[in-house]
């Protein structure tokens, strides 16, 4: 999706072409093929949903056709995370592949060890507090988790970054989209976002099953499976798309190493 003078343009493919995804099954299975799929256009020509779904279609309400509804399936169905794991912009990684990403993301850490380590801010420890060891499968609607950890009116500041960083480092995933519910129980509103770790979804060891290998080896798998699969990705824009911003955990030797 970019901005050309004000105007927001979607890119795409007709419907008749042969690498159009029809459906929200075609879309969980190209994913599951090419390993993780960012959801909006990107540096990395053709690396996204949106360049292989019809552009119409998009915000039609139509879940049969609507990539933008196929999100929210996807998430639900857990079979496959979904959270802004792209250059803090949102796509999706299969569940093959996500211990690579949460070796090379969280660089061999679990949370509470990053925090005993000095190497995360105390909002990331508000927020992943509630989902201490003990209560690793609890779920959070978006605005819940902002109230419980502190954030909001004369609280904590920034819970957007933070929950962004958090998904990026892979610490949490959106497991759901769901209506709020009022005092009668009826749902009211918009989806909004219900938010897990993912080991929530797929347990601890497996999650966790890359840690064996240096978070460098990760990132090279990384690397090497984009170059196979989408040749015309140069190292610049494998590292903006996949990567961590330089200064982060894990900076620009992973692309080195990968040549």
């Amino acid at each position: 999706m970019g901005n050309e003078n004000g105007t927001w343009i979607m890119y795409g493919v007709d419907w008749d072409d042969p690498e159009c995804l029809h459906t929200v099954d075609d879309a969980i299975a190209y994913i599951n093929e090419v390993g993780f799929l960012p959801l909006f256009k990107n540096e990395i020509p053709g690396f996204s949903l949106e360049e292989r779904t019809v552009p119409e279609y998009w915000w039609c309400d139509d879940p049969k056709v609507d990539p933008w509804l196929w999100r929210e399936i996807i998430a639900s169905r857990g079979e496959i995370a979904y959270g802004k794991f792209f250059d803090k912009k949102a796509g999706f990684i299969s569940k093959k592949w996500l211990p690579y990403f949460v070796n090379y993301r969280r660089d061999g850490y679990d949370f509470d060890a990053l925090w005993d380590d000095g190497k995360a801010p105390a909002k990331h420890k508000k927020i992943m507090d509630l989902y201490a060891e003990e209560k690793m499968e609890e779920e959070y609607f978006s605005n819940e988790l902002k109230a419980k950890a502190g954030f909001g009116k004369g609280g904590e500041k920034g819970f957007d970054g933070a929950i962004t960083a958090l998904q990026m480092e892979t610490y949490l995933v959106v497991r759901d989209f769901r209506q709020r519910k009022n005092k009668k129980g009826e749902p009211y509103g918009w989806p909004i976002a219900i938010y897990c770790m993912p080991e929530h979804l797929w347990g601890y060891d497996y999650v966790t099953g890359a840690y064996k290998e240096s978070a460098d080896e990760s990132a090279n798998r990384i690397i090497q499976h984009m170059q196979d699969i989408y040749p015309v990705a140069t190292e610049k824009h494998i590292y903006n798309v996949l990567g961590v911003k330089a200064g982060e955990r894990k900076a620009t030797k992973l692309i080195k190493k990968a040549k």
